[in-house]
């Protein structure tokens, strides 16, 4: 390692004469800045403010890689690699900083936080991913400008970073930046600040409450002044409401929008895909995961969306009870029919749902959510059915509508909506300690080699023997259901749903809202 030595030497050295223009005073300030990774969390807190849910996927992806680059340099490398701090005499006093670190030199902890929380940003968007990068390197070379770290310190903790941040996406897989594919549609109407659109907002969906002190419905009322905005109470008949703004759209030649989680969205394509409406959908709830696969993240990208009158066509799944062959199936659409626009369960998780509702007001959604599955996988029961005419016993079937990414892990996106194909998953219960493996394989990131979970990719999937089996979970939401027998399969292209032509700049889109907001507020309070 001597040549190596000498040559951080020799930079180290030419570093410390050199008199960089700019350099002082931001490079020993950014490096103090970066103590205990203070600038990092205050960008990432920025980045959730300011930007939409994007910027805030990307400051928690970054904030995850900084904790886990921070824990690899500070714990493991710097106790198991010695190397002293550099010779400072060359140094000038005036860049030194106020207190001079005592750890072991190699690696540098700044550069390995720097460039974890730039990555882990950029993974998940290379736009804000472009924003943090300058900085991050301004961090990691300013170890080397205050005297603290020699070139290859820096080096070795920017690969550790990038490494770090490159290891989350093992466990957590980042969504693409483009939305998924789907059947470019031309007949949805244009609606110019929203003339034609009736939007049903669920309070009890999940956000209550948007940006700036806006509500839900006053943030739509602001983008789309001319729509006709329903709103949905904790006393109101949802799929009462639903039913009326279905009527007013259709009389009005325009479309149906709805505003709340996953499960409404279910509720409103049904309807919309039956009266042959547009849908428009503003991301409300917790996850919204169709919302952020069609393509619309935000409001202002629904926004924009109607108002051009861009949209696409995307298939809708059914579940139809049987009574007797495939053939009945088809003459049972609209009895007992339900819609799914995510995905579809059988198993212990419609139970942990249930668990999970009793307790959300006590606990909050997700403290009650990990209780829930603590009490499911203790007293959980694998399920026998048949499934294509073959008994099975399952711990967990799902079914999705479209083939889900990535391969061999939990679902977590897909990348085509009018694919035609059911993504069928499940975790086999003839297996000995199939909950255990299972579990030792999501947390290794093996699950795609485990022999206890199973995929198939099919255009229609038969169950039969469900007499035992009550509930079913469509897109999250548990239903409780008689029928013994179903048919699941898909209406391709049965659903037109807005989505801007091209993804629009989540910062500029935010910019103009939060303009738009200042004008709303400078005319109230002159009244």
């Amino acid at each position: 390692m001597g040549p190596i030595s000498d040559i951080d030497r020799q930079l180290f050295a030419r570093v410390a004469a050199s008199r960089l223009r700019g350099a002082h005073p931001l490079l020993p300030r950014l490096s103090r800045a970066a103590d205990h990774g203070k600038l990092w969390f205050g960008t990432a807190a920025v980045l959730a403010t300011a930007g939409g849910r994007t910027a805030r996927r990307a400051a928690l992806r970054g904030v995850g890689s900084l904790a886990a680059a921070s824990l690899a340099s500070n714990l493991v490398v710097k106790w198991t690699v010695e190397r002293r701090r550099p010779v400072m005499d060359a140094v000038p006093l005036v860049r030194r900083l106020r207190r001079q670190p005592w750890t072991s030199s190699f690696p540098s902890g700044h550069s390995a936080s720097a460039a974890a929380f730039a990555t882990g940003v950029a993974i998940e968007s290379s736009r804000y991913g472009t924003l943090v990068a300058p900085l991050a390197a301004a961090v990691a070379a300013s170890r080397v400008y205050v005297g603290v770290h020699y070139p290859s310190d820096v080096v070795a903790g920017v690969a550790l970073g990038a490494g770090a941040a490159a290891l989350t996406c093992r466990w957590w897989p980042p969504r693409p930046e483009a939305p998924a594919q789907a059947r470019p549609r031309v007949s949805a109407p244009a609606m110019p600040k929203g003339e034609g659109l009736v939007v049903v907002v669920n309070h009890g969906a999940g956000n209550g409450a948007a940006a700036g002190g806006f509500t839900d419905a006053e943030q739509l009322e602001l983008l789309l002044p001319a729509a006709e905005i329903l709103d949905c109470g904790p006393d109101d008949d949802f799929i009462a409401l639903l039913g009326q703004a279905a009527r007013r759209a259709a009389e009005r030649a325009g479309a149906l929008g709805i505003c709340g989680g996953d499960g409404s969205v279910n509720a409103a394509a049904a309807l919309a895909a039956e009266r042959g409406l547009p849908l428009a959908v503003f991301p409300g709830g917790t996850l919204d995961h169709f919302a952020l696969d069609i393509g619309v993240p935000n409001f202002e990208d629904t926004a924009h969306a109607v108002t051009e009158g861009d949209a696409v066509a995307v298939d809708l799944a059914r579940a139809t009870p049987l009574t007797g062959g495939a053939e009945r199936a088809e003459r049972a659409e609209g009895e007992g029919t339900s819609h799914f626009v995510n995905t579809f369960s059988l198993g212990f998780y419609p139970e942990l749902v249930r668990i999970r509702e009793s307790l959300e007001g006590r606990l909050g959604k997700w403290p009650a959510a990990a209780v829930a599955l603590g009490r499911v996988l203790r007293t959980a029961t694998p399920m026998e059915i048949e499934v294509n005419g073959h008994p099975r016993r399952l711990w967990v079937l799902f079914v999705g509508n479209g083939g889900y990414s990535p391969e061999g892990f939990a679902p977590a996106y897909r990348q085509q909506l009018d694919d035609g194909l059911l993504d069928v998953r499940a975790i086999d219960g003839d297996q000995p300690l199939a909950r255990t493996r299972l579990l030792f394989s999501a947390l290794t990131g093996t699950l795609g080699r485990s022999r206890v979970y199973t995929t198939r990719r099919m255009r229609q999937l038969r169950l039969t023997g469900l007499h035992a089996l009550d509930t079913r979970a469509y897109d999250g939401e548990v239903a409780a259901e008689p029928a013994e027998a179903l048919l699941i399969d898909k209406r391709p292209a049965a659903l037109t749903v807005y989505r801007p032509a091209q993804p629009q700049n989540e910062l500029l889109q935010r910019a103009r809202t939060a303009a738009a907001k200042a004008k709303w507020w400078r005319a109230v309070l002159r009244k």
